[in-house]
């Protein structure tokens, strides 16, 4: 039932929202000025209705003053609530904050999303101990696209432990034009469908030296094609199109950051080697080897230079959406993610981000990625290059949100998040 939500329907409720948002932020933005309906309604009544309502001034004026002050001081909660969320709180044991995030996209369309971010420590003695977090998100939008995910990071006492972990289910409309490299780049292979797709991962892992972890990661997917354009069903070149699998593997991370969600100094290194075998029921059977390297460092007052390296090699016969792809929040931001999907992709980003003003941010960076079926066939020519500037805002403590546009080969698109894309 929930999925067969139609879009008029998701389209009516958004507006309502949004319409309520507006009418609710006059008061704050007025200062606290308020309008009294019922004043005005008794000023241009007739003299008889007056009378027949028997209704004093005083009654008037003590309605309206006790209107007025509820009025101030819901909003002034909000208000106050925005502007101290950044205070850092040592004595809180979870620090949670909540945070509406209307946007819009052309693919997308106007959409609401919120999220829920939480910090906390599983051993306050222990002031070094770097700070789990957890954050709960959900979206929809006018053109279908609903989605609910959780993920995060724990830090368990004297970092002998670690656990990553997400899971989101989404469902949306969306296109796909082809595996490789030159089906991507050809806007007549756009074939539209709507996808729904469940994901779960967990990572457990074990110190074995200072900021040096191995274990085991597993990984569950799920996705469905529905309603696939007869014309591009030979892109998906014969495969089903609802696919499951389960992978399982071993994990190598090395982590010095200062701070996991919005890190200033330090190196990250994950090294996934994963398995999706047939005896685990697995119809298509590959494996993967994923790398991610990451550098921060301070240039300047209030200047960081992050720069990250990540390559995906598949092995074997990944399915039409478990393949290697260009473009998401975190990486070759602006690009209609899936669009250039192939067995393998190397891709490289380089972002600059300064500290403006009290909460305020900038960001800008650079990226280049490329997709292919074998080394040998690696090109310049076949390389997508990505560029964009975002605005930073600290929700938080060191927790931005941050709203991107990034420009691509073949346009750009916003983005509106939390913390930094990597």
């Amino acid at each position: 039932m929930f999925l067969k939500i139609s879009h008029q329907t998701i389209s009516q409720a958004l507006l309502r929202v949004f319409i309520q948002i507006a009418i609710a932020s006059v008061p704050a933005l007025c200062g606290g000025v308020t309008f009294d309906v019922q004043a005005d309604t008794m000023a241009h009544a007739p003299l008889s209705s007056v009378a027949k309502d028997s209704l004093s001034s005083e009654t008037v004026q003590d309605t309206t003053l006790t209107d007025s002050v509820t009025k101030r001081t819901f909003f002034g909660k909000i208000i106050n609530y925005f502007r101290n969320s950044d205070n850092a709180n040592s004595n809180k044991r979870f620090d949670f904050g909540i945070l509406p995030g209307p946007h819009y996209s052309s693919t997308a369309g106007l959409g609401l999303g919120v999220v829920a971010t939480g910090l906390y420590s599983m051993d306050h003695s222990d002031p070094q101990l770097p700070k789990s977090n957890v954050a709960l998100y959900g979206d929809m939008t006018t053109k279908g696209f609903l989605m609910i995910g959780l993920k995060g990071n724990n830090f368990f006492p004297k970092e002998r432990f670690r656990l990553d972990y997400r899971l989101y289910i989404y469902t949306f409309p969306t296109s796909f034009w082809g595996i490789g490299f030159e089906n991507g780049d050809n806007d007549d292979n756009e074939t539209s469908y709507r996808r729904l797709r469940f994901d779960a991962m967990a990572r457990f892992l074990f110190r074995i030296a200072p900021k040096t972890y191995v274990g085991p990661v597993v990984n569950f997917q799920y996705v469905k094609a529905n309603s696939v354009d007869n014309s591009g069903l030979h892109l998906f070149d014969g495969q089903d199109l609802n696919i499951r699998s389960l992978t399982v593997g071993l994990s190598f991370t090395y982590d010095t950051r200062d701070f996991i969600l919005n890190a200033s100094r330090g190196w990250f290194i994950q090294l996934d080697q994963t398995f999706t075998p047939r005896f685990l029921g697995n119809e298509y059977c590959f494996s993967t080897t994923d790398l991610t390297v990451s550098s921060y460092r301070k240039v300047w007052k209030g200047g960081i230079l992050a720069g990250e390296w990540h390559s995906k090699f598949n092995y074997g016969n990944p399915a039409w959406c478990l393949m290697s792809e260009v473009g998401s929040t975190n990486r070759m931001r602006g690009y209609f993610e899936g669009r250039y999907r192939d067995k393998n992709i190397m891709e490289f980003q380089l972002e600059l981000r300064q500290h403006i003003w009290k909460r305020h941010g900038i960001a800008v960076w650079g990226g280049m990625a490329q997709v292919f079926p074998e080394v040998d066939a690696l090109r310049w020519r076949k390389i997508l290059p990505n560029a964009g500037i975002g605005y930073r805002w600290e929700f938080k403590n060191r927790v931005n949100i941050r709203i991107d546009y990034g420009f691509t080969r073949n346009g750009g698109g916003f983005m509106f998040n939390i913390n930094e894309a990597f």
